[in-house]
C-alpha cells in the first residue's frame, strides 16, 4: 500500500514541478523580468518552483515537498480550466494571470487546514450497545501516536491528560506508539506520562508495525524489548498474543501486528486466541491494522479496535486501501454480524505532516451491556 502510494506522489511531484515551471512563467512580473525572452521566462519559472520545493523540503521533509507541490499541481490545473472557461464566455482574456494568484491562495489555505487537522487532536465517541453482562465501560482508545512526528514526549503528556479527563474504565493503545525516528528520551517521556493514567482496569498495549523499529536498535538506540521494559516500568501492560479477563467480565485480546507474519516471526490466528474464553463474556480485540474482519467476525468478537491506515490520510485517496483490499476498512465504525470494529485514525502523524482525508483523534467508546 505504502509503496503504491510513495510511487504515486514521486511521479506526481514531478509531473508538478514540469507544470509548475510553465505557470510560473506566465506571471506578469516574470515577463518583464525576462524582458519577452521566453526560456528566461521558463528558467525564472524554474528557479521559483525549485526554491519551494527545497524550502519545504528542507524544513518539513521530502515527502511533504512532493505533497505540497502535487496539491498545488491539482488546484492550478482547476484554476486554469476554471479561467480558460469564463475567458471563452467573456470573449475577453483577462489582462493579469489571476488563476495564478488563486490556485497559489487556494493550495495555502488547504494546506494549513490539512496541517490544523493533523497536529490538532478531536475527541471521537461511539456508543455501543450488548446483551452481554459487561455492564456499562467506558474505554479510551489512542493509536498512531508516532511520538516525535506532530509531538514531542512533553506534548504527548498534554494529550495524556485529555484522556484523563474522560475517567476511562480502561485505556487501550492500539500500535504504533513510538515511530523510526522516535528518540530514546521522547520514548522514555511518553511512556512516563502513560504511567500518570487512573483507570479502574489499568492501560493495555500492542503492537504496531513501527514500534519494534524497521532499521534495528542501533538506529534510535532501543528495540522492542526496551520499549516493553519502559512501559511495564510505568504499569502499562503488554499484550502479545495474549488475553487478559478483567473482572470476570470482559476479555482483552493484543495481537502481534500483521507485520510478524511477513519476518521470522509470526502471531497466533483468532481461532488460537479465542480457544478456550467464556463466549459469554464480552471480547475486545486490540489489532493494529484492520485486516482479519471475516476470521474476527466468525470468532464471535464483540469489538474490534485498529488504527494504521490514519484515516487514509489525504483525500481524495483516504479510502483507496479499503478500496484495494489492503485494509477492511479505512475509518470508523462497522458492525459485521455480531461484531462492531472501529478504526481511529490516529493521535498524530507520520511521515506526511497533513491530514486532508481525516483528523487526528482519541477515541471514547461507551459499551453498555447487561448489568
Amino acid at each position: 500500500m505504502w509503496a503504491l502510494i510513495f510511487g504515486a506522489i514521486f511521479l506526481g511531484a514531478g509531473l508538478g514541478c514540469i507544470y509548475l515551471v510553465s505557470r510560473f512563467a506566465k506571471f506578469s512580473i516574470v515577463h518583464m523580468m525576462a524582458k519577452e525572452r521566453k526560456v528566461v521566462r521558463y528558467a525564472i519559472g524554474l528557479v521559483l518552483v525549485m526554491l519551494i520545493f527545497s524550502g519545504i523540503g528542507v524544513s518539513l521533509g521530502l515527502i511533504n515537498a512532493m505533497i505540497v507541490i502535487i496539491h498545488l499541481m491539482v488546484f492550478w490545473l482547476i484554476c486554469d480550466g476554471i479561467n480558460r472557461l469564463v475567458e471563452e464566455k467573456r470573449k475577453v482574456n483577462f489582462a493579469k494571470y489571476y488563476a495564478g494568484v488563486f490556485a497559489l491562495g487556494i493550495t495555502l489555505v488547504y494546506l494549513a487546514c490539512g496541517w490544523y487537522l493533523a497536529h490538532h487532536v478531536w475527541r471521537t465517541e461511539y456508543n455501543l450497545t450488548t446483551d452481554k453482562q459487561v455492564g456499562n465501560l467506558r474505554i479510551v482508545l489512542f493509536t498512531d501516536s508516532h511520538v516525535g512526528t506532530t509531538f514531542h514526549g512533553e506534548g504527548f503528556a498534554e494529550h495524556v491528560k485529555d484522556v484523563q479527563s474522560e475517567k476511562p474504565d480502561i485505556v487501550v493503545i492500539a500500535g504504533d506508539y513510538v515511530d523510526d525516528d522516535t528518540t530514546k528520551e521522547d520514548m522514555i517521556a511518553a511512556c512516563r506520562a502513560l504511567g500518570t493514567l487512573k483507570t479502574t482496569y489499568g492501560v493495555y498495549y500492542a503492537f504496531g508495525n513501527h514500534d519494534k523499529g524497521y532499521y534495528g536498535s542501533e538506529y534510535r538506540g532501543y528495540n522492542g524489548d526496551d520499549l516493553i521494559a519502559e512501559l511495564e516500568k510505568n504499569n502499562i501492560i503488554v499484550l502479545q498474543d495474549e488475553a487478559v479477563l478483567l473482572d470476570n467480565r470482559f476479555y482483552l485480546i493484543g495481537r502481534q501486528d500483521r507485520s510478524e507474519e511477513y519476518g521470522r516471526n509470526s502471531r497466533a490466528s483468532m481461532d488460537e486466541l479465542v480457544s478456550g474464553l467464556e463466549s459469554s463474556k464480552y471480547t475486545i480485540v486490540l489489532d493494529h491494522q484492520p485486516h482479519d474482519y471475516d476470521a474476527q467476525a466468525a470468532a464471535g468478537i464483540d469489538l474490534v479496535l485498529s488504527g494504521h491506515t490514519h484515516g487514509g490520510q489525504l483525500f481524495p485517496f483516504n479510502y483507496m486501501g479499503q478500496w484495494l483490499g489492503i485494509d477492511d476498512k479505512a475509518y470508523g465504525l462497522e458492525k459485521r454480524e455480531g461484531t462492531n470494529f472501529i478504526v481511529s485514525s490516529g493521535i498524530a502523524d507520520w511521515a506526511i505532516k497533513f491530514k486532508t482525508g481525516c483528523k487526528s483523534e482519541y477515541v471514547v467508546i461507551d459499551v453498555q451491556g447487561g448489568a
